[in-house]
């Protein structure tokens, strides 16, 4: 039997199976509560994209220094094995705008910005919505909340309820940002199976470390040609999207790594993992490929400044998007991550054809030789280089205790 046939079947079961083990829980009364969980979204001064999912709360905590590997383990467990909600009905309507320099902002209340609406998650408890907007948002608008309710199932007429963020780029930003996650900004060591292995699942939001310098970098690609900062300010905000072919369930912990290494918010596309044959977790480049024409198409005439690694399919995605969209790509940066000099050899010739087609492709180790490149173009205050350096010091500071023993097990 082809092997698409099977993967179908095994989804087909899965999906009986959690319907049976939810029908029983709420017949024995033990029922979690439900949660939704808003992806953050993007959008435009006259139309905004917001993705979510609703699921059952499984009580994942925070991370703290505290925790063991067990600890982490067990959370990791919690975020994959999660309890979807089917045909859930939630409804999605604006209360109030995000104004430019408060991150979650409230200012007030405002007319509505679009038509009050319902959606109806799908088999594996995701629900999206595009919104026109009834008028459009002012230019010093970046940010916009967006009040979400769950209105059916609901556990003892309990209301559910969240607030989703959308990202706007204002109408001054210089170029956006697309960038991998795994070994461009977080040490993912996809090169290394079991060691990504055993950073993935037994790794938490305080272990999950971002690449030396990493943070400051992307703080100074959001803000340009303006001093970056640790917060919000006044500046003209450069789009950032980040892109990974991890499953959507470690959305959370991916939120929680950059808020306690303070690298910038922003829209994160990842995948879901399953058992059908378009959830399978192989495909990166169709899936990458598909995101980056969906943002390039939303966002014409924004230039765009691309990220990766060479540990797997990142170059030659980003060699594709340089030919299907010319003069698009700024430049093209590539986290060299893989000891093979066959590997190396291969992404030079790829920008060698970058190059002929009018971009940059620059394969480098080193954080600071992309933000040098990006100076040197006008793209970055030149005072990012010091504050770059600066955190690279600290990020290359010797490892604690726990640290240590996560390299030491990886080893083994």
């Amino acid at each position: 039997m082809p092997w698409h046939h099977v993967a179908a079947a095994l989804g087909n079961a899965e999906d009986q199976f959690d319907q049976m083990k939810n029908r029983l829980l709420r017949r024995l009364g033990w029922q979690r509560p439900y949660q939704i969980i808003p992806y953050i979204g993007y959008g435009s001064r006259s139309q905004l994209y917001l993705r979510g999912r609703v699921l059952v709360d499984k009580g994942v905590q925070p991370a703290n220094d505290e925790d063991t590997l067990w600890d982490n383990l067990v959370n990791m467990y919690r975020r994959l094995e999660s309890d979807l909600v089917r045909g859930g009905r939630v409804v999605v309507s604006s209360r109030h705008y995000s104004l430019a320099g408060s991150q979650f902002g409230v200012d007030g209340e405002q007319d509505a910005l679009f038509d009050t609406r319902e959606v109806v998650t799908d088999d594996q408890g995701y629900f999206e919505v595009w919104l026109d907007l009834q008028r459009p948002l002012p230019a010093n608008i970046y940010r916009q909340e967006i009040h979400l309710e769950l209105v059916e199932p609901r556990l003892d007429d309990q209301p559910v309820t969240a607030t989703g963020l959308v990202q706007i780029p204002p109408q001054t930003a210089q170029f956006g940002v697309i960038s991998d996650l795994d070994d461009t900004v977080l040490k993912a060591h996809a090169t290394q199976l079991l060691k990504m292995a055993r950073t993935v699942f037994m790794g938490s939001a305080r272990t999950r470390l971002p690449f030396p310098g990493v943070a400051a970098f992307y703080r100074a690609l959001e803000a340009g040609t303006a001093v970056a900062t640790t917060g919000d300010s006044e500046w003209s905000h450069n789009a950032l999207f980040y892109l990974s072919s991890s499953p959507w369930n470690l959305y959370e912990l991916i939120v929680d790594v950059f808020r306690m290494q303070n690298i910038p918010l922003a829209p994160i596309f990842l995948r879901d993992w399953g058992l059908t044959p378009d959830a399978l977790p192989i495909g990166h480049r169709r899936h990458k490929l598909a995101v980056i024409h969906q943002l390039f198409d939303f966002y014409p005439d924004l230039p765009f400044i691309l990220l990766g690694d060479c540990g797997q399919e990142d170059p030659e995605i980003y060699h594709q998007v340089v030919h299907d969209y010319p003069d698009r790509i700024l430049a093209v940066y590539i986290r060299s991550v893989s000891p093979d000099d066959r590997r190396r050899a291969s992404v030079q010739r790829l920008a060698e054809e970058v190059a002929a087609a009018g971009s940059t492709l620059i394969l480098t180790s080193s954080t600071l030789a992309m933000a040098r490149h990006a100076i040197d173009q006008g793209w970055l205050a030149p005072e990012a280089l010091d504050a770059i350096r600066a955190e690279k010091l600290r990020d290359e500071a010797p490892a604690t205790q726990l640290e240590q023993l996560l390299d030491e097990e990886s080893d083994t």
